[in-house]
């Protein structure tokens, strides 16, 4: 009897060190992951999250080896709230919690400032911001994982050209970094394909009523409407262009390119809008329907825009780490800017400012509340 005693704590104990042994060899690497989780674009923030989510759960299941220890990949999501200043505070509690990967911001607005506090830090920023300014900095840390403003507005300006045949377009931006960018761009690049801008009017990302701007469009008679914004107002906007009887198409970016645009506007979001999304159809990409199958499987919905972007990212990131052997955020920055990834929605490589050196955008509508594509660019 007392040796069954005695042997039980040695077992034990042989199990904590083979458990200690285990621990030593596995190396945690934190994901830091910044968006709206709160407040209107809060569906976007949290399809942005699961997109790394999903990428984090599958490196962990492939136990990759860096400097000989196992990653383990932890992450931590944080609400910036679509919001400049929360952005900032942000930025700092993840540097001061030694996270050196963040994936976010999803606002240009946000993505501008925070870039400093990253790179002050030593940190990657892998963003979705399109705002050219966002890569203007010089920051080496700083990374866009979709086209530029200039990209999108350039390619829905020449759907617009070509293919719609437009004449006379009013412009609206709701005055934030992304609206003003993006409207900015489409204006200059209709004009030089021969556009009238008949007009461009203003509101801001918190307003409901377009009464005033739109019968002030309608009256310059415009045979289309491009808005710089978010779906949360250009959902309640196109039900309003429809009730003045303004009946022309609203024309996006990417942020119009959402399963929120068919639920928040309903029946009055149909062939009437057009947006145009970087990336090529992800549904007719080699990995495209596996990705959209297993997400859907894990977060029992369908993916909004980025999710497939941030998960392609995190990937690419993971494989620079180990093609570097390091975890230092320079050395597998680096590796970024000399590689390239295939990931689920197009092939990724980057320039020295952090841009995508090629990029496909998509321009789609909307057909029984579901995306629909029109045209690659």
């Amino acid at each position: 009897m007392p040796s069954k005693f005695i042997m039980a704590p040695l077992a034990l104990a042989a199990l904590l060190c083979a458990s200690d042994a285990a621990l030593a060899q596995e190396q945690a690497v934190k994901i830091g992951v910044t968006g709206p989780l709160s407040g209107a674009n809060a569906f976007a923030g949290k399809d942005n999250e699961n997109g790394v989510r999903l990428a984090v759960e599958e490196l962990n299941a492939q136990k990759i080896k860096v400097a000989g220890k196992t990653l383990r990949f932890e992450l931590q999501s944080e609400d910036d709230a679509g919001d400049p200043k929360q952005g900032v505070t942000v930025a700092q509690k993840l540097v001061d919690g030694g996270i050196k990967f963040v994936l976010g911001p999803y606002n240009s607005g946000v993505a501008i400032p925070a870039s400093r506090v990253y790179n002050d830090a030593g940190a990657l920023m892998s963003t979705v911001g399109t705002n050219p300014k966002i890569t203007q900095s010089g920051y080496k840390g700083v990374f866009r994982i979709v086209a530029s403003d200039s990209q999108v507005g350039g390619a829905m300006a020449n759907y617009a050209a070509r293919e719609l045949k437009l004449k006379n377009v009013g412009v609206i931006d709701d005055r934030t970094a992304f609206g003003t960018g993006i409207a900015t761009e489409f204006k200059r690049q209709a004009q030089a394909a021969g556009m009238k801008v008949a007009g461009h009017e203003f509101t801001n990302d918190k307003a409901s009523d377009f009464a005033a701007i739109l019968t002030a469009l309608r009256a310059k008679k415009v045979d289309a409407i491009f808005f710089g914004g978010y779906a949360p107002q250009a959902a309640p906007m196109v039900r309003q262009m429809k009730a003045l009887g303004l009946n022309v198409p609203l024309l996006g970016g990417d942020t119009l390119c959402s399963p929120e645009m068919a639920k928040l506007g309903g029946a009055a979001v149909g062939e009437n809008v057009r947006c145009a999304q970087a990336g090529a159809i992800i549904a007719k990409q080699p990995a495209g329907p596996a990705f959209l199958a297993k997400y859907k499987e894990r977060f029992k919905r369908e993916p909004d825009v980025y999710a497939p972007s941030f998960y392609d990212q995190t990937m690419f990131i993971a494989a620079a780490m180990k093609a570097a052997n390091s975890l230092d955020p320079a050395a597998v920055g680096q590796q970024l800017r000399s590689s390239s990834h295939q990931g689920v929605v197009g092939s990724y490589g980057y320039d020295d400012k952090g841009n995508l050196k090629k990029t496909a955008v998509t321009v789609y509508t909307f057909k029984n509340g579901a995306l629909a594509p029109l045209a690659s660019y």
